[in-house]
């Protein structure tokens, strides 16, 4: 469910900047929009509990701003920087949810392997 909402987030921010190379403003708004709800939703699911999610808040929130930015002044470059983030970000959850999937499956190998033997 995270990298799909990671996923959504690039193609808005991707489908905002072809906006704005075509001056097409209300697509650039509808866009932005998407991609700021985006990352509302993802401050609200952080569990605070954990201090990673505390820093996680702070830039979500650096990253709300600038699109709220982005799209008030119509400026590619905002929503640049803000995709460069995002797609970074997804490619280090998609890294951490593999390493977690490989270590449950080997964790299930060697459980499996202890009631063999």
């Amino acid at each position: 469910l995270l990298l799909m909402l990671y996923d959504a987030e690039v193609r808005n921010l991707e489908k905002a900047r072809i906006a704005l190379d075509e001056k097409d403003y209300d697509a650039v708004h509808r866009h932005l929009v998407r991609a700021q709800d985006i990352i509302l939703e993802l401050m609200c699911s952080l569990n605070m509990d954990y201090e990673i999610s505390k820093s996680l808040f702070s830039l979500y929130e650096y990253l709300h701003y600038q699109l709220v930015q982005a799209n008030i002044k119509k400026e590619k470059l905002l929503v640049e920087e803000v995709l460069s983030f995002v797609i970074e970000l997804r490619a280090t959850w998609q890294e951490a949810i593999a390493r977690v999937n490989s270590t449950r499956t080997s964790q299930a190998g060697a459980k499996s392997l202890d009631a063999k033997g």
